[in-house]
């Protein structure tokens, strides 16, 4: 009678066990991997819209392997397609902190070196309304390709999040004389695009102001510039309020210097970048006497 008992018992337990263990199996395949979109914005006055139409993200997998060569022709490498819907961005409104989530899915657990973004109906709106539209010279047919350094791992039921700046002051190109708008005579497309782990970077915000009638009074439209062992890592511009902020900073130490006509330009040095965390660093400018 004990023996008819425990047969039952050993295959309800073998079989808890195997269920078990495809559960594992499956959480183990694949991991979420989310896709933002920045821009390192173009000043102020000059320019109003800058636009692109992004149809596809693919990403290249390496699988297990962390680190490999460079090589943009490397087709033996498996791409996944990552998005393939038309999603119209205006850079300009991805300033400051203020991000675009473009992907947002599970993939392959393992390890991923490229990623390429394709892109067509660029164009450039001035302040004064003037409009002017731009070749692609390759992203359109063959993606803008942006390699991740060090490469990007997705573990299993864990997220990964890949910030892409798309620097807008070193992507459009002007033509024509930049001291007046009306001297701007159109646009070269040369796309310069960031890839950025934010699981291992950090964030800079704060405000940078000057005193009047003993009042602290947001500057808008102050340079403020990041630099790395005396090379320029990025730059932003403050918005209306004085405020900035600048996303995917490898973990490090950094000079930050701001610039706004009329006033004394200012530097903070060795200012510390957290990963995963954000540093506030506030400037308080004086008139130039």
């Amino acid at each position: 009678m004990k023996i008819k008992l425990l047969f039952p018992i050993i295959i309800l337990a073998l079989l808890f066990f195997s269920a078990c263990s495809e559960d594992l199996n499956t959480a183990s395949d694949t991991g979420r991997l989310t896709v933002q979109l920045t821009d390192a914005p173009f000043p102020y006055e000059l320019i109003s819209e800058a636009n692109v139409t992004i149809y596809k993200i693919d990403a290249r997998y390496k699988g297990d392997s962390m680190e490999g060569e460079e090589n943009d022709e490397d087709e033996n490498k498996s791409f996944i397609v990552l998005m393939e819907e038309e999603r119209d961005v205006n850079l300009i409104d991805l300033t400051n902190g203020i991000t675009e989530t473009l992907v947002d899915m599970d993939v392959p657990t393992g390890s991923y070196d490229l990623i390429r973004i394709y892109v067509k109906g660029v164009n450039v709106v001035l302040t004064n309304g003037s409009t002017f539209n731009l070749k692609v010279p390759s992203g359109e047919q063959t993606g803008i390709k942006v390699f991740i350094k060090p490469s990007l791992f997705v573990g299993g039921e864990l997220s990964s999040d890949l910030l892409l700046d798309f620097d807008v002051s070193r992507s459009f190109i002007p033509k024509g004389n930049l001291k007046n708008i009306a001297g701007i005579t159109g646009f070269n497309f040369k796309p310069v695009i960031k890839a950025c782990n934010l699981t291992t970077a950090g964030t800079l915000s704060g405000l940078v102001s000057t005193i009047e009638n003993e009042e602290p009074i947001g500057l808008e439209g102050a340079t403020v510039s990041v630099f790395a062992a005396d090379t320029l890592n990025t730059s932003t511009f403050t918005d209306e309020s004085g405020n900035y902020t600048i996303m995917g900073l490898v973990a490090g130490s950094y000079d930050v210097m701001v610039e706004l006509e009329g006033y004394e330009a200012q530097t903070a040095e060795e200012v510390t970048i957290v990963a995963g965390n954000k540093t506030i660093q506030d400037f308080d400018l004086v008139p130039v006497p």
